[in-house]
């Protein structure tokens, strides 16, 4: 039986124009974008241990708009990190498309060892098998929403909250019922303060994963902010913040970014009606999914001993299922020297860049 034709792919940089209108580019993207290849985070990452390249995939008059996140090493040369991508209409279209990526590289010489990529592909036997075929080589996965829960929320609002469990339901319904109110409040430094300290508080006490500086974080939230996609929520218990949410809307997708609460508090349901008023507001704003960034994998999701299992229970209350994306792989380009990265390169530029900085590499 023939087979279609693989699409052919070219790579370029992305213009001035395109730059400066960069979230209206990648949110027509195939799979709509991601928060992660946004102006907001290019400009986090740029200049903080990373140089960003604003990379354009073209094909038959389509195009995907995709960040790079670039570092440089002794020895080995350049490595390329696709963060989230590429955003491509197809899983066949991998392959070529990378090829156009490496094709680019090497015409400027940009010396280029591997292409680190996660595309938001779900896990699936006949996926993985496509990735090996195709000359990819499994990494271990970056980003914390490799596996996650997505909660479709485009529908009216009764019949998403309808969509949830009946336990998320009943916690809205009761913290509704005994006087939770859920405030939203504007970027400030005093907002700022208040969702760190909830957060290092959640991580002192259940040791999931690494919190990152205040620092970090306050640039982070500056830059969704600033462009109107970041949104902050809390609920107060004895005058002071006891739960609070960092939310970003980012074309239609919203993702639960950052979150974290006091221990041992009396109000049931305060929560979970943090992310209800969340969900409520991102529909407002026009998004249509609503990823919760994070639960374990779908086969450990009930494993008492893995250290997001709490936060997996949370969330599975609003999305039944699990979503498992093929997560972190590399296009090797250089396969001697990416071998040396895999060797232990990696793990010893991880371990300086963290002496260093202080804070985590990728």
């Amino acid at each position: 039986m023939d087979t279609a034709p693989l699409r052919e792919f070219t790579a370029r940089f992305a213009t001035a124009e395109e730059i400066e209108n960069w979230d209206k580019h990648v949110t027509a993207n195939p799979n709509g974008g991601n928060m992660l290849q946004s102006a907001a985070y290019a400009s986090v990452k740029n200049g903080h241990g990373w140089d960003v390249r604003f990379l354009v995939l073209e094909s038959a008059g389509t195009a995907s708009y995709n960040l790079v996140l670039e570092k440089k090493f002794p020895l080995l040369g350049r490595l390329w990190y696709l963060i989230k991508g590429p955003d491509l209409a197809d899983l066949e279209d991998l392959k070529p498309a990378l090829d156009a990526c490496a094709a680019f590289a090497r015409s400027r010489k940009f010396n280029v060892f591997a292409i680190k990529v996660e595309p938001d592909i779900v896990s699936s036997s006949e996926a993985r098998a496509h990735l090996a075929a195709a000359g990819l080589v499994k990494a271990p996965n970056i980003q914390s929403n490799d596996s996650t829960a997505l909660l479709d929320i485009a529908e009216p609002e009764k019949e998403v909250f309808r969509a949830i469990s009946s336990r998320a339901r009943n916690a809205v319904r009761r913290a509704e019922r005994e006087g939770c109110e859920v405030v939203q409040r504007e970027q400030s430094p005093e907002t700022y303060r208040a969702l760190y300290e909830l957060m290092a508080d959640t991580v002192n006490a259940k040791g999931s994963m690494p919190l990152r500086s205040y620092e970090y974080y306050s640039r982070f939230w500056d830059e969704f902010c600033n462009r109107g996609q970041g949104n902050f929520f809390f609920v107060y218990e004895d005058g002071k913040p006891s739960v609070g949410a960092f939310v970003i809307n980012y074309g239609s997708k919203a993702t639960y970014k950052d979150g974290g609460s006091t221990q041992n508090r009396k109000q049931y349901g305060d929560s979970h009606l943090v992310q209800w008023a969340a969900i409520r507001r991102m529909k407002e704003l026009g998004c249509a999914e609503y990823d919760f960034c994070g639960t374990p994998p779908a086969d450990r999701i009930k494993d008492t001993s893995h250290p997001l299992y709490g936060m997996g229970m949370f969330k599975t209350s609003f999305s039944k299922t699990v979503t498992d994306f093929v997560g972190c792989y590399d296009y090797v380009l250089g396969p001697v020297r990416h071998r040396l990265w895999v060797k232990g390169a990696e793990r010893i530029f991880r371990r300086l860049e963290t002496t260093r900085t202080g804070g985590q590499f990728y």
